[in-house]
């Protein structure tokens, strides 16, 4: 599916709680106000007005110049509604169709009818969309547009594209709130939002992938993190700790509904909470209500799913159950001296280990799971455990999405002086939580160490070390798949900015002066928003557009994940397979369908796709001819592989594969032989695009 972006012509036409910490280094109050009770609270009042419109602001220009770059860089009120579709690219389309497919209902009902019993996603098969997919966003965001009055003034794509846009405005409040709790100035926000528009090609790609489950989530992350921070600060009030722990749930809830991914993500947050808690650098207690919410989360969200048994298998919830079933049978983990201590934990963490794996593999067994397999194999593979020939595994480890961070990420994060703030403040923060760490582990009398901790030489607040092990292990998650840096540079923007405008490190900053350098904050932006672009892609608006036109509307089609999702959005026509990969049958069947680009008979590929009940196929010459990827990483080295054949081109092959009886299919469909017209009829042809209608003779 070839789309491109070609310059464009030239034409005439939350509150925070009053417990807000105030930092008398910033301002010199005692020379401004009048000491006392009333003025300390008129001031807290100011800052916490000032600072909260520098936030909402700051969230809302955020949202406008992302949005701008969409605009600029498609010219998306300009081209045309299927153009508009197509920009959705893969897996962005397919999510798009279910709102778009909500608004088109008569009614409601009919609607959520119409998710609950589809039979166009999957040919000969009625799924069951709201269980298998993460789509409550497009129900929700459907509903609202039909009921508020609107429609007269608001496009339905626009009411789609905005609400993602306004998303991103409440993403950066919430990193901007979470530096300011962990500094105690709003002045660390602001500098949290300015770092994460400055480096947005590498905090955030909403803007050309605005469907994306991701996009949905994260801001829903950055609440819950903003919110954990708050829970973690000592001596909240009962009433502040209730209400926060609600913010939590009601946030990991949300953050858990919209996208599949999420039991991955908040694995890792239970690293944290798990390390911290060995460690004893926050309260037992607090770890077990978080511990709490992410499994009752889930649940919330496996019911919604009409019980979901990809969620009910996740290894998160197994692994906060080990937790708390270890917690119990090791009440003396915290006492002894520092070798006995060092010597519990590890028998804990084996424990931990043992019975995570022990759960799991019972809970996958009762409930016969195999949803998430192709995802271990990925890691299995990625890691170093062993080759694979698993056609799944493989397609992963091709794409350079889950491959490992590039480098010249760290040359653009220095353009802007982030990483430089990043890693200074990081290999403090560090030395910190080692030296606490190991204090906390040689108090042999330690029974409540969470109120002795002030008696080491060095401090360091719970809400800090939980940000501090969250920044490491999300660092490490994105430097193994680069697909998941997004996580780690926007909290990176709230943990430099901590850290250089916290009291604790300020006088070092300002002996760093000289090294400032205001390199491409603003000017950047300004070219950016002034580069007007358009989107093209001619050849695939003439193919929707001849569907649309040329083929009954009950036609099934075959083809590429990523372009069938924009054949389903654009023209309604039923799919073979789509690009949402959590559902084993459904990677058998596409890896059956993949086999048009492998070295199989005409006959085969016939029977395989009418088993479908395939009426047409596409073929992209992108694919059948790919450079993009190297060689053994091309989709058709893919399949050879797994098909036992030896790949194409100069190289080696593994001593076991065997040349093919048949050349290959998307190739020799076009020489128009016998063998292949009759089973197949070519009646759409383009310069990306080749559509065979297919014989229904055995």
């Amino acid at each position: 599916m070839m789309i491109s972006i070609r310059q464009r012509k030239e034409i005439k036409t939350t509150e925070v709680s009053e417990h807000f910490p105030v930092q008398e280094e910033n301002v010199k109050l005692e020379n401004k106000v009048p000491s006392g009770c009333t003025s300390r609270r008129l001031w807290k009042i100011v800052s916490f007005t000032v600072g909260g419109t520098v936030a909402l602001c700051m969230g809302l220009l955020t949202s406008v110049y992302l949005a701008t770059l969409h605009e600029n860089d498609l010219w998306f009120s300009n081209i045309k509604e299927v153009e508009r579709e197509i920009s959705f690219r893969t897996e962005c389309g397919l999510y798009y169709s279910y709102y778009k497919q909500m608004l088109q209902a008569p009614t409601l009902v009919q609607g959520f009818h119409g998710l609950i019993y589809d039979n166009k996603t999957e040919s000969m098969r009625t799924i069951n969309l709201l269980q298998r997919m993460n789509i409550y966003q497009e129900v929700f965001l459907s509903i609202l547009y039909r009921v508020l009055p609107i429609q007269k003034y608001l496009e339905p794509v626009y009411f789609y594209i905005y609400t993602l846009f306004g998303l991103q405005a409440i993403y950066v409040t919430a990193l901007y709130v979470t530096s300011w709790l962990l500094s105690g100035t709003w002045l660390s926000g602001l500098l949290a939002a300015l770092w994460y528009v400055a480096n947005r090609i590498d905090t955030t790609r909403v803007e050309f992938t605005i469907p994306l489950r991701e996009n949905w989530a994260l801001p829903f992350f950055a609440i819950q993190i903003a919110a954990v921070t708050y829970f973690l600060r000592p001596n909240l009030q009962p009433l502040s700790e209730r209400r926060t722990l609600l913010a939590i749930f009601i946030s990991t809830f949300l953050f858990s509904l919209t996208w599949q991914f999420n039991q991955f993500m908040m694995l890792m947050q239970a690293l944290v909470l798990f390390i911290l808690d060995s460690l004893d650098m926050l309260p037992a207690v607090k770890a077990t209500w978080l511990y709490g919410i992410q499994i009752a989360s889930l649940l919330l969200v496996c019911i919604l799913q009409f019980f979901n048994s990809m969620i009910l298998g996740s290894l998160l919830i197994s692994f906060n159950l080990s937790v708390l079933i270890a917690r119990k049978l090791q009440k003396n983990l915290k006492t002894g001296s520092f070798l006995n201590r060092i010597g519990k934990l590890l028998l804990h963490l084996f424990i931990v280990l043992c019975l995570t794996l022990f759960l799991n593999n019972i809970i996958k067994k009762i409930l016969n799971l195999r949803s998430d397999e192709h995802i271990f194999k990925f890691l299995k593979a990625k890691f170093g455990f062993g080759a694979t020939r698993d056609f799944d595994a493989n397609l992963y480890l091709c794409e350079e999405a889950f491959g490992l961070l590039p480098l010249n990420t760290f040359e653009r994060l220095s353009d802007t002086l982030l990483f430089y703030a990043y890693i200074f403040v990081l290999s403090i923060t560090v030395i910190a939580a080692l030296i606490v760490a190991f204090h906390n582990l040689s108090d042999s009398t330690n029974q409540q160490s969470m109120g002795k901790t002030g008696k080491c030489t060095v401090d360091l607040k719970p809400e800090t070390a939980y940000n501090l092990i969250h920044t490491i292990l999300f660092g490490f998650l994105a430097l193994s798949t680069m697909r998941m840096k997004y996580l780690w540079t926007s909290h990176m923007c709230v943990f430099a900015s901590f850290g250089l405008c916290s009291p604790e490190i300020w006088e070092l900053l300002l002996k760093s002066v000289h090294l400032y350098n205001p390199k491409r904050f603003w000017p950047g932006m300004m070219d950016e928003l002034s580069e007007l672009r358009e989107f093209y892609d001619p050849d695939t608006v003439e193919l929707m557009n001849w569907i649309k036109s040329n083929t009954p509307r009950k036609a099934v089609f075959a083809g590429s994940m990523q372009l069938l999702a924009g054949v389903k959005l654009c023209t309604g026509r039923t799919l073979t397979n789509h690009p949402h990969y959590e559902d084993n049958s459904l990677r058998e069947r596409t890896r059956a369908v993949y086999q048009i680009y492998a070295k199989r008979s005409p006959e085969e590929v016939h029977a395989l796709l009418r088993s479908f009940g395939t009426d047409y196929v596409i073929l992209e010459d992108s694919i059948c001819y790919e450079r993009r990827h190297h060689r053994g990483c091309r989709l058709r080295d893919l399949l050879d592989v797994a098909n036992g054949h030896t790949m194409d081109g100069p190289g080696e092959n593994d001593p076991d594969l065997k040349p093919a009886d048949h050349p290959r299919f998307c190739e020799e469909i076009k020489r128009n032989l016998p063998s292949y017209v009759a089973h197949f009829t070519r009646v759409f042809q383009n310069k990306t695009f080749h559509v065979y209608k297919l014989s229904r003779n055995k």
